[in-house]
């Protein structure tokens, strides 16, 4: 079995990328966005973090998540979340895939993928290049021409305060480095 290692820095800043099970795209439907935001907004009062950037495909999220400067562990944060959808809003959400064997012994359900992709975030640079990855993936993928043109994304609180331009991502798509696309 792979021995992951991943990096526990107090206080960083990580892009993270959650797939579920078998990419099945429930992620964007009113249960599932009502899922996702009770579950953050839960998870936060026990586990403090913030969510600094945000976007909700049908099949994956990513989000930029920032923790209290003597905290390390945002894999708690992630399992809780991940939790809370499956106990309150499993059923509801009603997926239709079976569940192995392999999930049915360590007690998994159908709804999230087991793994999670992360990247602890180094520097200013690297942080506006998420936050732009993480707003131009709905045009990216071909769910809208523009990045404002996606309800599932915190891009108008960024134009809103005045980090993007009003027609960000609309004429060109931002520079981000090849290494930076999905790895999930």
């Amino acid at each position: 079995m792979p021995n992951y290692r991943r990096p526990h820095i107090p206080g960083g800043t990580y892009f993270i990328t959650q797939v579920p099970y078998q990419r099945v795209p429930w992620l964007c439907g009113d249960v599932g966005r009502q899922a996702l935001r009770e579950a953050i907004i839960t998870v936060k009062k026990s586990h403090l973090f913030s969510v600094d950037a945000i976007v909700l495909l049908p099949e994956h999220f990513h989000c930029l998540l920032t923790l209290p400067s003597d905290d390390a562990d945002f894999s708690i944060r992630l399992k809780l979340i991940k939790i809370h959808v499956t106990r309150h809003y499993g059923s509801v959400l009603n997926i239709n895939r079976p569940v192995s064997p392999s999930r049915q012994k360590r007690g998994e359900r159908n709804l999230w993928q087991r793994r999670y992709w992360e990247h602890w975030i180094r520097d200013e640079r690297d942080f506006a290049t998420h936050c732009d990855y993480i707003h131009f993936n709905p045009v990216r993928f071909g769910l809208c021409k523009a990045p404002q043109d996606c309800p599932f994304s915190n891009v108008h609180r960024f134009i809103a305060e005045g980090i993007y331009r009003s027609d960000w991502g609309q004429d060109e798509s931002p520079v981000i480095p090849h290494d930076v696309w999905d790895k999930a």
